[in-house]
């Protein structure tokens, strides 16, 4: 004897389930309407500098929402030395759209890595 209608509510129920699933996994922005996470944002930001200068960042400074979406500060190693704190670094001005996507980035500053900050920043 086979109970058919727990069977149906059991497949509606995990319908359900793996439906909200998918929203979460779904791609952000753009057609779901939703705005991307700021992490999803970061590292989004990190992966398309990196793909575009082609150095590495190694950290994020400064990170905001704006009206036309986001502006970070990241910190990338341009010239890789011996010591390392000899290193040459760089800030650059990140830009990115509502949905996440690299608009503009410029150099801010560029510094060796073993010296502190003249500048108060």
């Amino acid at each position: 004897m086979t109970n058919t209608k727990s069977t149906q509510q059991s497949q509606d129920s995990q319908q359900k389930q793996n439906s909200s699933q998918e929203d979460d996994d779904a791609p952000q922005g753009g057609a779901t309407g939703r705005r991307p996470r700021p992490m999803e944002v970061l590292r989004e930001a990190r992966a398309q500098l990196a793909e575009l200068t082609g150095l590495r960042p190694e950290s994020v400074s400064s990170f905001e929402q704006t009206e036309a979406g986001w502006s970070l500060e990241v910190e990338v190693l341009e010239l890789e030395r011996v010591p390392d704190t000899m290193s040459l670094m760089a800030s650059y001005l990140v830009e990115l759209d509502t949905d996440g996507q690299l608009t503009g980035y410029r150099r801010v500053r560029r510094y060796e890595r073993g010296r502190s900050d003249a500048r108060g920043r």
